[in-house]
């Protein structure tokens, strides 16, 4: 697992108007890589924590802290700097490669619900297809819409007219599914409620209550989906559908 020599001083320069936090940041990142090196995992995670400490989150950051806790062996906090990292950077091949290398580690073996064929259509565009092109595809298909509309109200001519049915026709057909994949896109964009689960081993509770029934079993590592919260407690879904309630203390946000 290499490490990335990355660090975007510039952005953060831009950001905070001075060198000082940026240049703090770039030996810090710096120091980490050296220390990475030398095989000093642990304070190489120091290091790159200390970035995030100063608020100045960066892909290349939570990536190269995921090599280090995996060289640590320690697994939850890998994933869990992985898929931070994967939030930023989301189409990076090495983040999803180191990702599904760590995420063998875990215990938890759970098989996702079949989703219907027109949700894997929209996730398998979404993947290659930004939501600002999409944005821009449907701001140009209800343009040649009203385009096509308003030529079949105003021209009077055989063929400007077939030309503007097929248009309108055409703009129309276009705008379904452009539709159906920026809704998609938005509410993947807004869905940053996952979760890592942090514990060792986690029985979850049917109700946010020690004394209620169990509910299943996780482990270190295991990604879910946070649904709610309440007094100390959050409610989990599996990838599985099942639901469950497990202490908030017990996993991390992403």
């Amino acid at each position: 697992m290499t490490i990335r020599r990355r660090c975007a001083a510039l952005v953060v320069l831009m950001l905070f108007g001075s060198a000082g936090p940026a240049q703090t940041a770039s030996d810090d990142f710096e120091r980490g890589n050296a220390l990475y090196r030398e095989g000093k995992f642990d304070r190489a995670a120091e290091a790159y924590e200390a970035i995030l400490k100063q608020g100045l989150a960066g892909p290349a950051v939570y990536y190269n802290l995921g090599n280090s806790y995996y060289r640590l062996g320690r697994i939850a906090p890998a994933i869990l700097a992985y898929e931070r990292a994967l939030r930023l950077q989301p189409n990076d091949p090495d983040i999803k490669h180191n990702l599904s290398l760590v995420n063998l580690k875990t215990s938890d073996r759970i098989e996702p619900l079949p989703d219907l064929f027109f949700v894997e259509w929209l996730r398998s565009v979404s993947a290659v297809v930004p939501l600002r092109i999409t944005a821009w595809l449907f701001a140009a298909a209800w343009a040649l819409l009203f385009a096509g509309l308003a030529a079949l109200y105003l021209l009077s001519w055989s063929f400007s007219l077939r030309f503007a049915r097929i248009l309108a026709l055409g703009s129309f057909i276009a705008l379904i599914p452009l539709t159906a994949l920026m809704i998609s896109q938005i509410a993947d964009s807004r869905a940053h409620e996952d979760a890592v689960v942090t514990a060792a081993v986690v029985t979850a509770k049917t109700s946010p209550d020690t004394q209620s029934v169990d509910a299943f079993v996780v482990h270190e590592g295991l990604k879910v989906r946070l649904s709610d919260a309440v007094a100390g407690w959050v409610k989990i879904v599996l990838a599985d559908g099942k639901v469950g309630w497990i202490r908030a203390a017990d996993c991390e946000q992403i």
